[in-house]
């Protein structure tokens, strides 16, 4: 028998999300059941961390912020600029984090103010429901349409026009805020992400929407069509979410770590791993790589994928390395005589027993097993995904000019096993006073890293539009 239990004793999002959830014409005894239920969930809140023995991060999945990507094991590989951050402050603990994911913003709320996450990432600060940390980043609000979409010009342009944004974003309170008469159509569409938002304009499937410039540049690498029409009003500060009851010893310790994040150079570490990359390549170039990918890739993927059997490489990464050194074209040749789709030096084929360049599927073969050896060849300690791009810098370079620039780097006081410190001291190879210090010579360093950020460009828009392909003994790529 159920328990007498009154709508109004229940904490007020909880009333929120039933009044959305529950549908009209339900029976009180269906309704009353789904109340106890969910009053029953929210009635053992987590103990602290300490207690607990585990950080509980509350988080929306976001591309470049938060992504799980699930394997054949038992756990998800989770990975995206925030993931990190947290996983770092959890370890600042002595605990390791727990990601749980919320379906939308205001579960994510939910989930830490009635005490079932311990903090949530990312959130807008200003929501009287938690307590803030200090910003970890700041966001400016975009409306968005496609390239072949009339100019808005000027707000009032926005009048009774129909604009989507993620349910329970502060993006609709800013729409319905202008101060146009009529008011835009504010639409706020549930369950998808401000990235999904995007593909529907790109697909022409809703005329605008109001995103956040973070994702609307990383969409700009999927969707060279879609174009800022009017910077918004404002600015969001981002900041982490704790509960109001309980919460402050854990706030105070976010704001100590955030600030010693700012000023180490953590934070600009980790946004470089995940955002580092996204404008090196132009909408030009983004427009001719997803035509290549539908009419020049389904002739390889096959040996791609054997390649990725062989090696253990995702093959969508070797994918994109082919497509930079050739464009997908097994005919390549340089004036240096490096040829082949995965533009093979004689040397190298020579190394790897390669008795046609030429060959598409030799080539690759080779190419992926090259790459392999040069990542396993690493010195130091570099971890995924840092290993991953000074292994694509040493194929341009060649291992000994890399291993001369880590040499330069420790000398400079830069973390040689860290591809954003060796990003700043590549380019310099090409420096005469440097080069001098180099028992391989000079080198285009800058050119290395030019590689690396295209391939991680190429690389994502295929793990986007190309789904996994399944072998028993994948390497660590891109989580930490």
């Amino acid at each position: 028998m159920l328990p007498h239990l009154h709508l109004m004793h229940l904490p007020p999002l909880l009333l929120a999300r039933l009044r959305r959830r529950v549908a009209f014409g339900l029976g009180a005894l269906l309704v009353a059941a789904l109340v106890w239920l969910a009053w029953s969930h929210y009635t053992a809140p987590l103990p602290p961390p300490a207690e607990a023995g585990e950080l509980v991060v509350a988080t929306l999945v976001s591309p470049g912020l938060f992504m799980r990507e699930t394997t054949d094991g038992d756990q998800p590989l989770e990975s995206g600029a925030d993931h990190d951050l947290a996983a770092e402050f959890a370890k600042s603990l002595g605990l390791p984090a727990r990601f749980i994911v919320a379906a939308d913003a205001f579960e994510l709320v939910e989930l830490v103010a009635t005490g079932r996450a311990h903090m949530a990432m990312s959130l807008p600060i200003g929501n009287g429901e938690l307590t803030f940390s200090q910003p970890v980043r700041g966001s400016e609000p975009w409306l968005v349409g496609r390239d072949d979409a009339l100019e808005p010009g000027e707000p009032a342009a926005l009048a009774a026009r129909p604009i989507e944004v993620v349910a329970g974003s502060p993006l609709a309170d800013t729409l319905r805020g202008l101060g146009i008469d009529p008011p835009p159509q504010v639409i706020e569409v549930p369950e998808i992400d401000e990235m999904g938002l995007l593909a529907r304009v790109a697909a022409g499937r809703t005329p605008l929407a109001a995103v956040h410039d973070i994702h609307l540049d990383l969409a700009n690498n999927f969707y060279p069509q879609l174009k800022p029409l009017l910077r918004l009003p404002g600015r969001i500060e981002l900041g982490w979410g704790f509960a109001r009851h309980g919460g402050k010893p854990l706030v105070a310790q976010a704001d100590e770590f955030i600030a010693r994040a700012r000023q180490d150079g953590l934070m600009a570490r980790i946004d470089d791993r995940y955002f580092g990359h996204i404008k090196r390549v132009d909408n030009a170039g983004i427009s001719r790589f997803l035509d290549d990918m539908r009419t020049r890739l389904p002739a390889f993927r096959r040996y791609f994928q054997a390649a990725q059997e062989l090696t253990g490489l995702d093959w969508r990464l070797i994918a994109a390395l082919a497509y930079q050194e050739s464009h997908w074209d097994p005919l390549a040749t340089s004036p240096t005589n490096v040829r082949g789709i995965m533009m093979l030096t004689e040397e190298t084929a020579d190394h790897l027993g390669v008795k046609n360049r030429l060959d598409a599927a030799e080539s690759i073969h080779a190419g992926a097993r090259y790459l392999a050896e040069l990542i396993d060849q690493l010195p130091g300690k570099a971890k995924p995904p840092d290993r991953l791009w000074l292994g694509l810098a040493a194929y341009n370079l060649g291992m000994g000019h890399l291993r001369g620039a880590q040499a330069i780097a420790r000398g400079m006081k830069r973390d040689p096993d860290s591809w954003y410190d060796m990003k700043q001291v590549l380019p310099q190879l090409a420096r005469p006073e440097i080069a001098a210090r180099l028992k391989s010579g000079p080198a285009r360093g800058g050119e290395a890293v030019i590689l690396a950020d295209n391939v991680h460009t190429y690389y994502d828009i295929l793990s986007r539009f190309e789904p996994p392909y399944a072998t028993p003994f994948p390497r660590p790529l891109m989580q930490r």
